[in-house]
């Protein structure tokens, strides 16, 4: 889960944070310069405004000018017309800058998720990389539609406009601005405070993400056990903490807003109160104390709004830094092989391998073991034995720390990884199905798989009348994690899937002790047909599935105890035989 760290409060200018996310716009940069351009044009017509009422009212007005006055008019009116074609043009174009480059990040980062190695979701939340990929990413739309754009644009204005008040009447600048100090200071204040609160929320939206995501994906096991009562007591929990720090938020807008009225309205005042002393004394035009009471009001509507786009600016930093870090994250996948034949015989060897997922904590030691091409080598053990990280490695789905692992006589690592895990088939005692139909589930979107060899691939495993059964056959949808399936359907389609990729090598983590007897035949004969002429590769659950296997291998807290095979094993009288006598006790008592 998200922590509290003193980094997540970056600076809004932190540059190398902001040259990363420059890197993002250089496709777009004619539009990003445009926008700038835009920027400036708005800036320069906002204030230029006043101005021209100053001159109409001086020259025009009070001369009784009426033809003057008409030219004024029309003037300002087309001027109008422009400010708002051009704030158009910025507000369409800032939008659309930034949902094309929201568009591009997010598909950067999916693409980087999909290359990670499995150790780096081992330890991190699904509900925090969604918050990445989600939450984080859309921020960086505000970014541009509301922060650095229109933050820019605010500080721009506000030179200009200093720079006319200065050049039409300096002491009515001064006295205009005798109050911004006050709103400077509250304007800080509350940017600091809005910061933390800010940044609490972020924290408070990664942590619910997670607490829902986990244990909507596990509410089987919180109905199992009659856990609802708790649980909802932890997402209450949680969920306040959400709360608070939106009220905390909301409570810092609460204040500031009104006193950056009262401080904005105060200078007004002392505007009015000292320009029409000056207006009386005929020191000060009629034109330039309504000028400056339009610039006032211009004046401090953008300094209240710097606040919180400054804001929108610093967590747009801060979740670049989060994106960053993660598209910056070594821990991916290494695919630098080359080796893509068109097809493997399937000899299979493990040479002094060592692994541990974490640190020196080895979960297989100094595991050697051959399998040649059509052979059946099955694996029994306890739990935790090492069964399990034996197949994750032979797929890469994780690297070894020692040792060598070779098919057909080539290091894994020299084969591309594509071509490698398309001549492996694997089917996990724990089937995952996507939302979508059985026929999607099956090729997994590969355009090259037609509907006649998923149709083939079923007959051949004995799934197809199951299939044909159901309400749609190959287009029936299947919802959520294939919750509207029964275990033993969900793997028959998993052993469809391996089938219609045809690989040469084939990994079972066989389980059958879930499903009906009828389903359980029906099971068995999948895997005959799988492992048939294939290298096959099977964790064994029953042994009465591996009696003919052409070796067993036992393992024990990431050893090999015993190797030979079925017949062989029993005359040890070692582990396996006691494990056997375990599993038929009641038969051959």
């Amino acid at each position: 889960m998200e922590q509290k760290t003193g980094k997540q409060a970056g600076s809004a200018f932190d540059l190398t944070t902001l040259k990363r996310l420059y890197a993002f716009v250089k496709p777009y940069k004619r539009v990003f310069y445009f926008i700038i351009f835009l920027t400036v044009a708005s800036a320069i017509l906002a204030a230029l405004r006043p101005f021209l009422v100053q001159y109409t009212v001086d020259n025009h007005i009070m001369v009784g000018d009426l033809e003057g006055l008409t030219k004024m008019f029309i003037g300002l009116g087309m001027l109008l017309v422009v400010h708002t074609g051009v704030e158009y043009l910025h507000t369409y174009f800032a939008g659309w800058l930034g949902q094309h480059i929201v568009r591009d990040i997010r598909v950067l980062l999916y693409r980087h998720i999909l290359k990670l190695r499995l150790k780096f979701y081992d330890r991190t939340p699904i509900g925090t990389l969604v918050t990445r990929n989600v939450s984080d990413v859309e921020q960086l739309s505000d970014v541009f539609s509301e922060g650095l754009a229109a933050m820019s644009g605010d500080i721009l204005q506000l030179v200009f406009i200093l720079g006319y008040m200065l050049y039409i009447d300096w002491k009515l600048t001064l006295v205009s601005l005798a109050t911004f100090p006050f709103l400077f200071i509250s304007t800080y204040i509350f940017k600091e405070k809005v910061k933390v609160s800010f940044q609490e929320v972020r924290t408070a939206v990664a942590n619910l993400n997670a607490f829902v995501q986990e244990h909507i994906t596990g509410m089987n096991i919180v109905q199992i056990f009659n856990n609802e009562a708790r649980e909802e007591k932890k997402f209450q929990k949680i969920n306040q903490e959400h709360t608070r720090a939106q009220i905390r938020s909301v409570m810092y807008y609460s204040i500031y807003f009104p006193v950056a009225e009262v401080i904005g309205a105060t200078g007004t005042g002392l505007l009015v109160w000292y320009g029409a002393r000056g207006v009386i004394n005929e020191e000060v035009t009629l034109g330039t104390l309504i000028a400056f009471i339009m610039y006032i009001a211009m004046f401090f509507r953008p300094i209240r709004q710097i606040a919180d786009r400054f804001n929108t600016l610093q967590l747009g930093v801060v979740s670049t830094e989060r994106i960053v870090r993660l598209l910056d994250s070594k821990e991916l996948i290494s695919d630098t092989g080359t080796y893509a034949p068109a097809t493997i015989r399937g000899d299979v060897s493990f040479k002094n391998v060592w692994f541990a997922y974490n640190n020196e904590e080895y979960v297989l030691r100094d595991i050697s073991f051959e399998v040649n091409a059509g052979q059946t080598v099955a694996f029994v053990g306890a739990t935790g034995a090492g069964k399990t990280s034996i197949i994750n490695l032979l797929s890469r789905f994780y690297e070894i720390n020692k040792g060598t692992i070779n098919v057909d006589g080539v290091d894994l690592k020299e084969y591309d990884l594509d071509v490698l895990r398309r001549h492996i088939g694997v089917v996990l005692q724990d089937v995952f199905l996507f939302s979508g139909s059985i026929a999607d589930n099956i090729s997994l979107g590969n355009p090259h798989i037609t509907r006649e060899q998923i149709w083939e691939a079923a007959e051949m495993v004995g799934a197809r009348k199951f299939i044909e059964r159901l309400p749609e056959g190959l287009d029936y949808k299947v919802m959520e994690r294939g919750a509207t399936l029964s275990v033993g359907q969900r793997q028959l389609i998993s052993f469809v899937r391996a089938m219609v990729y045809n690989p040469r090598i084939i990994i079972l983590d066989e389980a059958t002790s879930s499903v009906d007897s009828e389903t359980e035949e029906l099971i068995r004969y999948a895997i005959d047909q799988l492992m048939q002429g294939r290298t096959s590769i099977v964790i064994a659950h029953r042994l009465s599935t591996i009696q003919k296997a052409d070796k067993i291998i036992v393992l024990d807290k990431g050893e090999i105890k015993e190797v030979g095979n079925h017949e062989e094993l029993l005359q040890q009288q070692g582990y396996y035989a006691q494990l056997y006598q375990m599993q038929y006790k009641d038969v051959l008592s």
